[in-house]
This record gives C-alpha cells, sequence and structure tokens, in this order.
C-alpha cells in the first residue's frame, strides 16, 4: 500500500484566527496516523508561474487514511475555525508512488 498526501496552498490574511485552526489540527492529522512533512518555510518558484504564500504537505499511511481525515466530523469542526483566516486553502489528496 502506498502512502496518501495531502498537499495544501495557502494564504493566510488573519494569523491571529488561523492560530485558532493549527492548535487543533496537528491531533487530529496524528489520529489518521498522519504527519507533516512541510508546514510552511522558505519556498522560492523555480519554473512557471506558481507562487503560493504557504505550502503544507501532510503524509498518511494511505491515500484512504487521508481522505478519511478530511472528511472526519472531528476535522471538518476544527476546519470551521479555519474559515475566514485564509484568503485562499486549496487541498488536494494524492496517492503517492511505490517503485
Amino acid at each position: 500500500m502506498t502512502y496518501g498526501y495531502l498537499l495544501v496552498t495557502m494564504n493566510v490574511s488573519d494569523p491571529e484566527r488561523y492560530k485558532q485552526y493549527m492548535a487543533e489540527a496537528p491531533n487530529a492529522v496524528k489520529a489518521f496516523g498522519g504527519e507533516y512533512l512541510v508546514r510552511g518555510g522558505q519556498h522560492e518558484t523555480l519554473e512557471g508561474e506558481w507562487n503560493p504564500h504557504r505550502i503544507a504537505v501532510l503524509r498518511f499511511p494511505s491515500y484512504d487514511k487521508a481522505k478519511a481525515f478530511y472528511h472526519d466530523e472531528q476535522y471538518q469542526q476544527i476546519r470551521q475555525k479555519r474559515l475566514g483566516a485564509t484568503d485562499y486553502f486549496h487541498m488536494v489528496v494524492v496517492e503517492g508512488y511505490e517503485a
């Protein structure tokens, strides 16, 4: 079984409100066996015109676990705390590659 990844780009417009979301989101991620691989940090565009403000990458034991995390009632409640704290928040789930 291959890992499942959540790739997230966002622009935080209300840092204080976003802190409320980030105080609770990591525990929900852990509950599904997930972990943060990237959580902000330095980045630069090397090709193309993509220029996200902030990037996060989360890894889960499987694609299905990543989706289950997102659709879980606990995360959906936590997600409400993020609403209004970002100008945009894009999230995609992708199946990892197993050579």
